[in-house]
């Protein structure tokens, strides 16, 4: 994957030089790293992520909710404030999931 990617020559060194130190075992390990930090800082980033792989049906809206920290609610906000039209990716256990959770959350016996 990095082989496709195009670095300048000075973050080439710097990626090389740290797998040098020991600290990573590879160019890979030190930039899937880097991008949960950045994700872990940056909620924005994890919405907007969230989103589009939602968008190409890569996650359910039960699990793009969770993979981006938001709830259910703030979730279908986000992908319609980006113009994402919802469709049904969820599965019948994500959907019953979701649905016990949303009576247990209005006070309700679940059965």
């Amino acid at each position: 994957m990095l082989e496709t990617i195009k670095l300048s020559p000075q973050l080439r060194d710097e990626l090389k030089a740290l797998t040098e130190t020991g600290l990573y075992a590879n160019e890979e390990d030190f930039i899937a790293d880097a991008v949960r930090t950045l994700l872990a800082a940056r909620p924005d980033l994890r919405e907007a992520l969230a989103c589009k792989l939602y968008d190409r049906g890569t996650f359910s809206l039960g699990k793009a909710a969770e993979w981006s920290g938001l709830d259910i609610e703030a979730m279908k906000a986000a992908l319609h404030r980006r113009g994402i039209t919802r469709a049904a990716f969820e599965s019948v256990d994500e959907i019953q999931s979701m649905a016990s959770h949303a009576l247990e959350s209005a006070g309700r016996k679940v059965e």
